[in-house]
């Protein structure tokens, strides 16, 4: 069965398409579940830098590429949420709050 970790590990390779930062860095993934017994299903929690993302089914369907090529994964969701907003401020890795500008 896929871990959490081989899911983020995956997702280290998916880069917000405005800002070419690491979703990851940029706090963009609220939540990783993996469950299932044989048919293992990975459901990923969300949000994006802006509600009105013009890119934003494209870059679900890449987080979710990404995610069914762990190994050992048969299906996954991408659930877009925007509760609570995302905050860079509060979200965000220090390095990236620091190619932001955030400090």
């Amino acid at each position: 069965m896929p871990t959490v970790e081989q899911v983020r590990t995956a997702l280290e390779d998916v880069k917000d398409p405005e800002l070419n930062l690491g979703i990851l860095e940029l706090g963009l993934v609220y939540d990783v579940a993996v469950e299932g017994d044989t048919s293992e299903h990975v459901t990923v929690t969300m949000t994006l830098t802006s509600p009105m993302c013009p890119v934003g089914p494209m870059f679900k369907k890449s987080v979710e590429d990404h995610v069914l090529a762990v190994d050992g994964v048969k299906t996954a969701t991408v659930d877009i949420t925007f509760s609570p907003p995302w905050d860079p401020r509060t979200m965000a890795s220090d390095d990236v709050k620091a190619l932001l500008g955030i400090w």
